[in-house]
């Protein structure tokens, strides 16, 4: 199965999870990452249970607390 996960094409296992490809991408501080599939957040609590279908697109975001 193909997905793009940051601008970048991949060939990936079927039924793969959020949380396996946290981990396959080596995301740094995966307790602080955010996940969108397709324009769309996936909570945290569901990485483990949502799985990709063939042609999505994946992101990874970090929201950093700053300023004065």
């Amino acid at each position: 199965m193909k997905i793009t996960v940051a601008g970048v094409n991949k060939e990936v296992a079927d039924n793969l999870t959020v949380a396996q490809l946290v981990i396959d991408e080596k995301v740094e501080t995966p307790e602080y990452v955010t996940v969108i599939i397709n324009d769309g957040f996936v909570e945290s609590g569901a990485f483990e249970s949502t799985t990709f279908k063939d042609g999505d697109v994946v992101e990874f975001l970090y929201f950093m607390g700053g300023g004065q």
